[in-house]
């Protein structure tokens, strides 16, 4: 083999290792965010907090977009902006409070270049509420991730509304109060 194609095989495989990195980011953000959470050395929202920002580089933003999105939830720039926004999310004063919501990815493409990547997914979740109320949303996601000497790092998470339809009441009629999926 020459040197040349040695070194096309490299990146060709360094491509395809960020990738992969980039889709296990996505899933775990994907994870950490279900309810109940599914990680079971995870005991409460501040810890299930502290995850996800790991992921996180220090200046990413995360952002909903789009005539729905836009006043929902806004935009937060930096780890505390970004905490901030999670912090309300699992807000224990949420009324109804959220009982469930699981995360399916679809519809995955990711690009790399060189230590700079972006993301595009649809999502569709499930929520199902204490008042037994529920819903279906779906959103488009436009993220990105930069190499960071620690590895992957999401620097931007945008989604926007793809349609949020009501369930009828009680729609699932077993769920967990917790996920013991991970439990040694």
């Amino acid at each position: 083999m020459t040197e040349s194609t040695i070194a096309a095989l490299t990146r060709r495989i360094e491509v395809l290792e960020a990738e992969a990195d980039i889709r296990r980011i996505q899933a775990r953000y994907m994870f950490l965010c279900d309810s109940p959470c599914p990680e079971f050395a995870v005991r409460d929202d501040a810890e299930r907090i502290d995850a996800i920002m790991e992921l996180y580089a220090s200046d990413a933003v995360w952002e909903g977009v789009g005539e729905h999105y836009d006043g929902q939830f806004g935009r937060a720039e930096g780890h505390a902006a970004i905490r901030a926004h999670f912090e309300r999310f699992w807000s224990r004063e949420r009324d109804p409070a959220l009982l469930l919501n699981a995360h399916y990815l679809t519809s995955e493409q990711i690009q790399v270049t060189g230590d700079q990547a972006t993301g595009l997914w649809i999502h569709v979740q499930p929520w199902l509420f204490a008042d037994g109320s529920g819903l279906l949303r779906s959103s488009r996601l436009n993220n990105a991730f930069r190499r960071e000497p620690e590895g992957w790092k999401i620097t931007r998470t945008r989604t926007e509304n793809v349609f949020i339809a009501p369930l009828p009441d009680r729609f699932a009629s077993d769920h967990p109060n917790t996920s013991v999926l991970l439990r040694d």
